[in-house]
């Protein structure tokens, strides 16, 4: 073979690559009409499912997710992370509810499991980009000179909240089909095309705890469980509690106590097995430090600027503006929140572009 046709040969390869993109399929609507989308633009698609449990539910969503593959004619693969999953998601779940926090297992998951493991089969298959059913974006920010996560144009299902803690060098190799679409329209989408997923439910609650987080704590932390005293802010007992690791910051509902009006939980103090409930107001608060955080820019970019913080997912927001003292992150509400939980992420916006964030401490 001569120079200038191998030459060409490599070429022609480099665009293949460019044009190659591994998707997260879950064997849901949303990853489904992802994988259409993109391979309706040209793309050569590579579907992947993560099998994280060995139980006949995720059976059947792998299954669900090996016939869009096969009625789409794109490649399919399934890579088994049960270990990596126990590890880095479960295990992290039951020590955060053990030290008294409330974990957010998901912004963890696609933190070290699903993202990191799509990226590693990527560069495997060497393919430029990786692509999920996630609403969200990536836009190129002139202020900040680097790509960043924006918000999705249906704000009531936007998951950049999810992705907040991805790297730099990875937003730029993401894929969002779905960034500009609403809910209702990817189903009109997967009907018309004739996917048998058009009508399946969207997941609810924690994958790995089907039977409710309740019992999981119970399943799974077993004897570490026991019972305890609810008390005021006194110290005055006013109740016993099922074990500290079953309850959260914040909760009101659950807590078998009979009370003249509702009552909040607003401590939990692990060492001494005991769960001070008091008033809403207490759980206010103006100023809240972010550990293990991440940062899409520099800490001196995020300073003196508008900032809405995002507490929890389902959150829109308050806004305020980011401290660096003494070597610590902190987050400042312009007024006072009861969105405080500590172990829930706390992430930055500015104008609609994700900039980074952290755990409540």
């Amino acid at each position: 073979m001569k120079l200038k046709q191998k030459i060409q040969m490599i070429q022609e390869k480099k665009v293949m690559n460019r044009k190659k993109v591994i998707i997260g399929m879950s064997g849901g609507v949303d990853s489904s009409v992802a994988a259409y989308l993109l391979k309706e633009e040209g793309y050569r698609v590579i579907g992947v499912t993560l099998n994280h449990k060995k139980e006949e539910s995720l059976k059947r969503e792998i299954k669900s997710a090996q016939r869009v593959c096969h009625f789409l004619d794109i490649e399919h693969k399934i890579v088994d992370i049960e270990e990596l999953f126990q590890k880095e998601v479960i295990d992290d779940f039951l020590e955060g509810y053990s030290q008294g926090i409330t974990p957010s297992p998901c912004v963890i998951c696609d933190e070290r499991v699903k993202m990191r493991i799509l990226f590693e089969i990527a560069d495997k298959e060497k393919a430029n980009f990786v692509a999920t059913g996630h609403y969200s974006s990536v836009e190129y920010s002139e202020e900040f000179k680097t790509n960043l996560l924006k918000v999705s144009y249906d704000l009531r299902k936007d998951q950049s909240y999810m992705l907040y803690r991805l790297d730099s060098n990875k937003i730029s190799r993401l894929l969002f089909p779905l960034h500009s679409y609403e809910k209702k329209q990817i189903r009109d989408i997967a009907k018309n095309i004739g996917l048998e997923v058009y009508d399946k439910k969207d997941s609810q609650g924690i994958c790995f705890a089907k039977e409710g987080y309740i019992e999981f704590l119970r399943k799974n932390l077993g004897d570490s469980i026991k019972k305890g005293r609810f008390v005021d802010k006194t110290g005055k007992t006013i109740g016993e509690h099922e074990g500290y690791q079953l309850y959260t910051i914040g909760q009101r509902r659950g807590l078998g106590l009979k009370l003249p009006r509702a009552y909040f939980i607003t401590k939990i103090d692990k060492e001494k097995n005991e769960i001070t409930i008091g008033e809403y107001e207490e759980l206010y608060k103006k100023k809240v430090e972010l550990k293990k955080y991440k940062l899409a820019v520099k800490i001196a970019d995020v300073l003196n600027k508008n900032i809405i913080g995002r507490p929890r997912f389902s959150s829109f927001g308050t806004s305020g503006k980011v401290l660096f003292e003494n070597e610590k992150l902190f987050f400042e509400f312009d007024e006072e929140t009861p969105q405080t939980a500590p172990g829930q992420h706390l992430v930055l916006y500015y104008k609609n572009l994700v900039l980074g964030g952290g755990i409540i401490s």
